[in-house]
């Protein structure tokens, strides 16, 4: 008895298509979600309803975001899934999520994430983070691991500084590349991403952090001085406490959080 499930659609490279068939592992993920019906459920990317079937199982309404013509086609055909889906077929990156926001609720967010868009639709999502409860995304692991870092090592980067400024961020379980179809050449992992209601290193200017991240890591190898001398002088990193010839990787969010808000006042001064 295999526990695959069946398809009957051909994946596309273009979509950057691997369909996850390991049942055991979508019980667990699904488990993860934790469905129900006090949060708007939204999926990204249903593909082929791996996940979304289960997860529709124990809810009234599932709400998903998919591009592929041919899969909004299968979804609005579903003998199952049919009554139960919102369906809106286009770009999530460019999707507005506040149209899904219903009164008194919060969204409960999930998908098997393309690796292209994934890092862009997570920052796209970050806007909505006040209006989601918790967000579950499948990913390539080493994407997972840079998430989920810590300062000092490898796989801290400008993604840590800012999943981490919106989110509590938890790793939930690595899914290796035999639980799909076609099988990726990668190893991927679940991500659990929990929106502070209250940040704890609350930022004057998020796009100034922004900024400031992407400046600081361009060049990894050399030290926050050099990287940041534009922005910021040695007297404001020593107002800041800051040792400025530390790399940027071992810098922790809420010092880079200080160096915003301070630019921010400075700019406003």
């Amino acid at each position: 008895m295999s526990n695959k499930v069946h398809l009957g659609h051909t994946a596309r490279k273009r979509f950057g298509q691997n369909f996850l068939t390991d049942s055991n592992v979508i019980n667990r993920i699904v488990g993860a979600i934790s469905p129900d019906n006090d949060h708007v459920m939204v999926e990204i990317g249903p593909g082929l309803a791996a996940l979304t079937e289960p997860v529709a199982e124990s809810i009234d309404k599932l709400t998903v975001v998919e591009l592929d013509k041919d899969l909004v086609e299968r979804l609005q055909t579903h003998p199952f899934l049919k009554d139960k889906l919102e369906i809106h077929q286009g770009d999530a990156l460019k999707f507005d999520f506040m149209q899904l926001v219903e009164e008194g609720k919060q969204m409960k967010v999930f998908g098997n994430l393309p690796y292209n868009i994934s890092t862009p639709l997570m920052f796209h999502l970050f806007e909505f983070a006040e209006h989601i409860e918790n967000m579950h995304f499948m990913l390539q692991k080493e994407v997972v691991l840079r998430l989920s870092a810590a300062p000092g090592t490898k796989a801290y980067g400008r993604l840590t500084v800012m999943a981490q400024y919106f989110c509590q961020v938890m790793p939930v379980l690595e899914v290796p590349p035999g639980c799909f179809t076609p099988p990726p050449k990668v190893d991927s992992a679940v991500i659990r991403l929990v929106p502070y209601k209250e940040k704890p290193y609350p930022c004057k200017d998020v796009d100034l952090l922004r900024h400031l991240c992407t400046t600081a890591f361009n060049m990894r190898r050399k030290t926050l001085r050099n990287n940041l001398k534009q922005l910021l002088s040695d007297d404001d990193f020593g107002a800041l406490g800051i040792d400025a010839s530390m790399r940027p990787e071992q810098i922790t969010v809420q010092q880079y959080v200080a160096m915003a808000n301070h630019l921010a006042d400075k700019r406003q001064a």
